[in-house]
C-alpha cells in the first residue's frame, strides 16, 4: 500500500513522502492516526496543489519583509519625549511608543514583540533599532530621540 506521508513519522519517512508499508500498518497506525492518507491520484494532485500555494504565500511575505527592511533602513524616525533636568529622559523609550511611530511615520505595522532593544532608551540621540520581520529578515531603523 501507498501513502503520503502527513507528518514525520521515525522508522518510515518524512512528512511529504510517498512510501510503500505494509497493507495493516498504513491503515490502522499512519491513516488511522491522522499521520498519512492512501497515495491515490487526487490526493496527490491536492497535496502538490496545496503545497504549491504555501510556497507562493510563503514568497510573497518575504519579499514583503524585505521590500519592509529597505524601508526602515532608509528612513530616520524621530520621537518627541519629555526629558528632565538633568538632560535625561523621563523614563525610556518602549517598544509600543517605536510601534506607534513606524505607523505613524512611515505606515509600516510591526508588533512591538518583533522590536529589539539591545539597551534602554533613556537619553536623547539617534539609536539603531533591531526589527524582526520574519523569515530571518531583520530591519534596521534609526531613532532619533528629541526633547519635547
Amino acid at each position: 500500500m501507498k501513502v503520503l506521508l502527513l507528518k514525520d513519522v521515525n522508522g518510515t519517512g518524512k512528512a511529504g513522502e510517498v512510501k510503500e508499508v505494509k497493507d495493516g500498518y498504513g491503515k490502522n497506525f499512519l491513516i488511522g492516526k491522522g499521520l498519512a492518507l492512501h497515495a491515490t491520484n487526487e490526493v496527490m494532485n491536492k497535496y502538490r496543489s496545496e503545497q504549491k500555494k504555501k510556497a507562493e504565500k510563503e514568497a510573497a511575505q518575504i519579499t514583503l519583509a524585505k521590500e519592509i527592511a529597505l524601508k526602515l533602513d532608509a528612513q530616520k524616525f524621530t520621537i518627541k519625549h519629555k526629558v528632565g533636568a538633568n538632560g535625561h529622559l523621563i523614563g525610556s523609550v518602549t517598544n509600543k511608543e517605536i510601534s506607534e511611530i513606524l505607523k505613524d511615520q512611515a505606515d509600516i505595522e510591526i508588533d512591538k514583540k518583533q522590536i529589539n532593544l539591545k539597551t534602554k532608551i533613556k537619553s536623547v540621540g539617534i539609536f539603531e533599532v533591531d526589527c524582526k520581520l520574519g523569515h530571518a529578515i531583520h530591519g534596521t531603523a534609526k531613532i532619533d530621540v528629541i526633547a519635547e
